[in-house]
């Protein structure tokens, strides 16, 4: 089994080729907005960390393909942001969110269901989670939010590149334009040179300009 460190290096690795790949272009694209959603944490779990597959305490990895999610933070510009914190939240692979609100069923323990980062020096984060799954009336997805200086909160959600509900989901079909929606919409690749049997995407978050500050 690879070690964290080797995960993290082979990681940031990737990350790096993939916005290599995306800049310019991808850089000018605001990422569309869209709402938080009903299901953000009532109460920040102790583990919050950006390894969602192994929860301090619990014997064992949440189910679910393990999926690395990379990416930098930019203005539209395309310069870095320094100092940004990135959260994610999702439901587990049941389909259940760690929240009160959802409907009934258990969450799996094993998932942290929350993960937070704040992006290094040159604006990348980096989370492990698992691949999103089927919601009720929703497509998968993974929820982000970002806290940056100069800037308002900013939320999005990442889709996954290939779903065939993402053509029915109802806030992705608000989302206007095929850039816009290329913005949001990542390819998730294997990536057995990370981690054995799991996937790895990388989704640049570019801030739009109307959220700037003053």
């Amino acid at each position: 089994m690879a070690s964290r460190r080797s995960i993290l290096i082979a990681g940031m690795a990737l990350a790096g080729a993939g916005v290599a790949a995306r800049s310019g272009l991808a850089a000018m694209v605001p990422t569309p907005r869209q709402a938080r959603g009903p299901f953000y944490p009532v109460d920040i779990p102790l583990d919050a960390d950006n390894d969602l597959v192994s929860v301090a305490g619990r014997p064992g990895p949440a189910t679910g393909q393990v999926t690395h999610v990379f990416g930098r933070v930019l203005d539209q510009a395309g310069r870095i942001i320094r100092e940004s914190v990135v959260e994610i939240w999702q439901c587990d692979a049941f389909g259940f969110y760690h929240h009160p609100g959802d409907r009934g069923g258990k969450a799996d323990a094993d998932f942290q269901g929350f993960g937070k980062t704040m992006v290094d020096g040159d604006g990348r984060y980096r989370f492990r989670t698992i691949k999103p799954v089927r919601y009720p009336g929703r497509t998968p997805h993974i929820h982000f939010a970002v806290i940056a200086p100069g800037y308002r909160t900013f939320s999005t959600q990442m889709y996954v590149a290939g779903e065939a509900g993402n053509a029915g989901d109802f806030l992705y079909r608000r989302i206007r334009g095929e850039k816009a929606r290329a913005a949001v919409t990542v390819d998730l690749r294997a990536a057995s040179e990370i981690e054995n049997a799991a996937l790895a995407g990388t989704f640049d978050i570019v801030l739009p300009n109307a959220l700037k500050l003053g």
